[in-house]
């Protein structure tokens, strides 16, 4: 069940970040490859995952030997499979989170996350004895990802390919598909599954429950914050302080929040031999089930309401012509709804 892309917009332009972490990790695994050749399947070079990534006994008994390594250990997979699907998911999900939070919060939060499920899955290895074993891999850190998401969009749809006797793909609400992966994490985590690297015979499952837990919280921390901390700009209002020239990345503008994003651009009206279709631009939804549309014979107005994570209106005029126009469908893609009219 692998996801191929959600239906959420964004915001603020293309998440370079993302992009960025994305080529590091493949990176990372070329450079794997040319040391260990058999990374392309599953890499069985122990000693370059000893030296760089994360044994549970050295970072519970050595902190400071042992903290760095769960960063290089980020960066590091198992075989080609391993690398593959957590692309995917970081791909999918990660773009959206770079976009709420801002590039700097997101690479610092990314990390946290990652030092999250790196501390759970080696207390819970050197609990059970197997914590002379390192961990490789970024699914703590995408699970951070996938915590985070689940809070910050609960009404998106993942668009999924399912292969059992067949392939095909299907539309999942986020709260059915991440609750679903995130159970598989704790039923297998409680079965005791683990192994000696992430991409070959077994899965750091409390990694994946450690960075799920601490992207979460971290949502939900975000969404009690007052809007006053959330979206400052980098220079307060009427303060009387000028920014030192020079750019800061640290000093970033405001970032409004989806559900202030009003539209850009009044809604067009097209009219045609036997139908008229209203375009317009709609922001805060997740897709057309969240827009409703009807027709007010008396100011020969078609009002738009959008219910999503704010709910506002619009109004698009008719022809002196129109008489009693009957809403037929509404379709809603990127950012746009088209509401089709017969007449």
């Amino acid at each position: 069940m692998f996801p191929i892309h959600d239906d959420t917009q964004r915001m603020h332009g293309r998440p370079y970040l993302n992009y960025g972490m994305i080529a590091a990790n493949v990176i990372v695994f070329l450079w794997q490859i040319s040391v260990d050749s058999s990374c392309i399947i599953s890499c069985q070079n122990e000693q370059l995952f000893y030296q760089y990534g994360s044994v549970p006994d050295v970072i519970i008994n050595d902190p400071a030997r042992g903290i760095p390594t769960i960063f290089t250990s980020m960066f590091m997979h198992g075989g080609i499979a391993h690398i593959f699907g957590n692309m995917i998911f970081l791909f999918v999900f990660g773009d959206n989170i770079e976009d709420r939070y801002g590039r700097v919060k997101y690479i610092l939060l990314y990390l946290g996350w990652g030092i999250a499920a790196a501390l759970l899955h080696s207390a819970i290895a050197v609990s059970a004895g197997e914590g002379n074993i390192p961990a490789v891999g970024a699914s703590g850190a995408i699970s951070g990802v996938l915590g985070a998401y689940l809070v910050m969009y609960p009404r998106a749809n993942i668009f999924t390919i399912i292969a059992a006797f067949f392939i095909t793909t299907v539309r999942i609400p986020v709260l059915i598909y991440i609750p679903f992966w995130f159970g598989m994490q704790v039923l297998f985590g409680l079965l005791g599954q683990f192994g000696p690297f992430g991409g070959g015979e077994g899965v750091a499952y409390f990694a994946h429950i450690g960075g799920f837990i601490a992207g979460a919280a971290t949502g939900l921390a975000w969404r009690a914050l007052p809007d006053s901390i959330k979206y400052k700009g980098a220079v307060s209002a009427g303060s009387g302080v000028a920014a030192k020239p020079g750019w800061n990345p640290m000093m970033r503008k405001a970032r409004p929040r989806i559900e202030d994003v009003s539209p850009v651009a009044a809604p067009e009206v097209i009219e045609g031999p036997d139908y008229y279709e209203i375009i317009a631009e709609v922001r805060g939804v997740s897709d057309a089930s969240d827009i409703s549309a009807s027709y007010e014979a008396g100011s020969r107005q078609v009002r738009i309401v959008a219910h999503g994570s704010k709910k506002y209106e619009l109004l698009a005029r008719l022809p002196d012509t129109a008489v009693n126009p009957v809403v037929k469908y509404i379709q809603y893609l990127n950012g746009i709804a088209r509401v089709r009219l017969a007449k």
